[in-house]
Parts: structure tokens; C-alpha cells; sequence
């Protein structure tokens, strides 16, 4: 039997939330969800925006709230992490395999931080990209930005297709 002070239950409430952006992948494929609390004050969540000012942020957290008080947790409070930041790594193979079916070039590893001064680049980064479609590595960039600040325009010189692909962060 579930009870609205299970863990486990709320959990797995929590991890079959979608994105709202990109709705093939869960808060928990994207690595957005940090963790799930359960005691008799209620249930917390920590998620982390994929981006400063993630727009779909507060769509996450109402949708969080809304499906964990369908499943009877009255007492819910989602609380955002800004630290460490949200990378790309975070997301999870299965998140990876829902992009590429549905048409989405997954990110390669998130760049690391080096000792000393960042350099400040003016280009977007240099990314060796592969056709989601036809797995040509013949593509474009089309704009650094896509629908989202999470993603950039890139086209297919092979099969001319568009496509999005997740930056690395």
C-alpha cells in the first residue's frame, strides 16, 4: 500500500515527470531532479534549471507539485539548487537514447573547468555533431540558439534535414 509518507512512492512520482521542452525525456532522464525527501512535514524536492533562468522551471515545479498531490502528498515543496550547476553529463543514457530516437543530437562530454582565468570566446564552441537522422557527420550550424538556450540549430548537409542538438554544458 502507498502512503503519502512513502519514499519510494514519492520518488517514483517525481521521476515520471516530464520536461516540458522536450517531453520524450523525465526530469530524472535530464538529470534535472537532484533529490526526493519524504518525512512527516511532507515531501521536498531539489532540482537543478538546466540554465540560469530556465524558463521551463516553473512549469517543472508546478507539474512536481500537481503530480505528487494527485498521488496524495499534501505537504510539497520544491525547492531549486543552483550549486553545483547542471551538466550535460547528468544526462542519463536512457535520456540520451530518447534524444537520439526523437530526432535530437545528444550532447558530447561537458567541457571542464581548467586552473586560472576562463578565456572569453566570442564563436560557439567547435562540435564535431552527427546527423540524428542519417548519421552523417557532414552538418552546420544554423544558430547557436534553437527554441530553447539549451539547444542550437544545426542542418544536415547529407539528408538537408534540421535538427536540434542539446548543448554541452
Amino acid at each position: 500500500m502507498v502512503t503519502a509518507t512513502d519514499p519510494a512512492a514519492a520518488r517514483a512520482v517525481v521521476e515520471s515527470v516530464l520536461d516540458p521542452e522536450m517531453p520524450m525525456l523525465t526530469i530524472a532522464d535530464l538529470g534535472v531532479l537532484r533529490d526526493v525527501q519524504v518525512s512527516d512535514a511532507g515531501v521536498v524536492v531539489r532540482i537543478t534549471p538546466t540554465y540560469s533562468g530556465c524558463p521551463a522551471m516553473g512549469a517543472i515545479r508546478l507539474d512536481i507539485e500537481s503530480a505528487l498531490r494527485v498521488h496524495g502528498f499534501t505537504e510539497v515543496r520544491v525547492d531549486t539548487v543552483l550549486a553545483p550547476a547542471w551538466s550535460s553529463d547528468w544526462i542519463t543514457p536512457e535520456g540520451r537514447r530518447k534524444l537520439r530516437e526523437n530526432g535530437y543530437s545528444e550532447p558530447g562530454p561537458a567541457p571542464r573547468p581548467t586552473a586560472g582565468p576562463i578565456a572569453l570566446t566570442l564563436l560557439p564552441p567547435a562540435r564535431a555533431i552527427r546527423c540524428p537522422r542519417c548519421d552523417s557527420p557532414e552538418t552546420e550550424l544554423i544558430s547557436e540558439f534553437s527554441a530553447t538556450a539549451c539547444k542550437a540549430l544545426y542542418r544536415c548537409r547529407a539528408c538537408l534535414e534540421p535538427f536540434d542538438h542539446v548543448k554541452e554544458i
